[in-house]
């Protein structure tokens, strides 16, 4: 592991002292104060038959679209930041991941198996600063179906060069 590795890892752990586990929601507010990713956007919304997307994104008889998904309504909260100060988006999804080990992960891929960034970035995230290598792209989400708690997590990062590195998330609040 690199020194930029474990110095990030230490700040990330250090944000975390004391929590065992996590509720989504709080990890991503405590993301947000990360000190080497800077927001660059958030945003909160209600949403109807959202479509979670639980596979690479494809191109089928000329519409693109998942190869399996579900639609989920509820309260919807996006966050992208820009990674920074010599660390990778990969990197610092990494340690996300490591601190969501006690959820449930429901997909998962990582480079060209998502797809094509391209569509990520506009017609799933709606962000077209996302858009990086395919290569570099890497695609989470973590779940839990129990009644009030129930939620969908989506984590995306991404890469077009070394200074611009991206982490998106979406959390989604599922109403019963």
């Amino acid at each position: 592991m690199s020194i930029k590795c474990k110095v990030a890892l230490a700040g990330l752990m250090l944000l975390a002292a004391g929590v065992q586990a996590e509720v989504p929601a709080e990890l991503l507010q405590e993301f947000d104060g990360y000190p080497h990713a800077q927001r660059v956007s958030l945003t909160t919304e209600s949403v109807i038959d959202h479509e979670v997307g639980l596979g690479a994104i494809r191109k089928v008889r000329g519409a693109w679209g998942f190869k399996e998904s579900e639609r989920l309504s509820g309260e919807l909260t996006r966050y992208t930041w820009q990674v920074g100060d010599g660390f990778t988006a990969g990197e610092v999804l990494a340690e996300l991941e490591s601190r969501l080990a006690s959820e449930r992960l429901l997909f998962s891929c990582d480079g060209r198996s998502c797809g094509k960034g391209a569509q990520w970035a506009n017609r799933v995230f709606n962000e077209r600063l996302l858009y990086g290598r395919d290569d570099e792209q890497r695609y989470r989400v973590y779940g839990e179906d129990a009644g009030t708690q129930a939620y969908r997590l989506l984590l995306f990062s991404s890469a077009r060069t070394a200074d611009r590195q991206y982490l998106h998330a979406e959390l989604l609040k599922v109403r019963p």
